[in-house]
């Protein structure tokens, strides 16, 4: 067999774990997802289940979260039927926002998500999304925002936010900011949900965000629709339609902090990431290459 590379379970940096049926994670390929907008109170339930479920399995999967949405009052996702009661918490001044940021850590957070969809409702004040990520910054959690409307995208790592939990997708960025973007903010890629204008948008943004050498990781809106409780094939074909091939593909399904959790065996660097077989932990050479 050619060089095989080990590698730990492959990461969803955007799940929505309420809207699925989880009982499919026993066949995933995943080892790791990040619930991006949840009943706090639900999705601690939901991660702990999945934790005892899977505890056979070496590693188990990993299930971490930001707990609701924060959104201003009548803001996005509060008016969407899809969000899950509890999944929202609007945020109407700087102390809200401390309040906020405390409640999701106290619930198990480890990031903060908050709704930035000028098309969808009103948005956070500068000083307002700059007063939620000082209280993140505090706590040990960073903040990915849900950025949608001319200019959301933009404004974000201005203010300090971490990750975009959607490539940009309302408009085509320019080359100029694009790349200063590129050392800044990491991109969470979602591509496999748009189609038309928008998925072009959102490819032509990440292929130059790439070649930028700006950090994209694999994530999908999991529950956003039909799609698979797994690897998402719609996902992987739109990342490498925008350049992300090969080992560039390997790293944004598995960062380099994914250290524990399901192991699998690829045959070699290049390879599929659909042509994978697990091997248990104990067996696997964590030195190989």
């Amino acid at each position: 067999m050619a060089e095989a590379l080990y590698i730990g379970g492959f990461t969803d940096h955007h799940v929505h774990l309420q809207l699925v049926d989880t009982t499919h994670l026993e066949e995933t390929r995943l080892g790791r997802g990040l619930d991006l907008g949840s009943d706090p109170v639900e999705i601690a339930r939901i991660a702990g289940a999945v934790s005892a479920r899977f505890g056979h399995d070496p590693g188990g999967i990993s299930i971490s979260y930001a707990g609701a949405f924060l959104t201003p009052p009548g803001g996005y996702p509060s008016d969407r039927a899809w969000a899950p009661r509890g999944s929202v918490r609007e945020v109407a001044t700087v102390a809200d926002a401390a309040a906020a940021v405390a409640e999701m850590k106290a619930a198990g957070a480890s990031v903060i998500k908050v709704a930035s969809n000028s098309t969808a409702g009103p948005v956070f004040s500068d000083e307002l999304l700059a007063g939620i990520v000082r209280a993140a910054d505090e706590l040990g959690l960073p903040v990915v925002a849900h950025a949608e409307g001319p200019g959301e995208a933009q404004r974000m790592p201005r203010l300090g936010v971490r990750a975009l939990a959607h490539a940009p997708f309302t408009e085509r960025l320019s080359d100029d900011e694009v790349a200063r973007q590129a050392g800044r903010i990491a991109w969470i890629s979602t591509l496999g949900i748009h189609d038309g204008d928008a998925r072009e948008i959102a490819i032509d943004n990440v292929r130059r965000f790439h070649a930028h050498g700006g950090t994209v990781r694999y994530g999908t809106d999991m529950g956003n629709g039909d799609t698979p409780v797994d690897l998402n094939p719609l996902e992987l074909d739109a990342l490498r339609e925008a350049g992300i091939r090969g080992a560039a593909l390997i790293r944004a399904l598995v960062p380099v902090a994914a250290t524990t959790g399901r192991r699998f065996l690829m045959p070699a660097r290049d390879a599929d990431p659909f042509d994978i077989e697990p091997v248990h932990l104990e067996s696997a050479d964590p030195e190989g290459t």
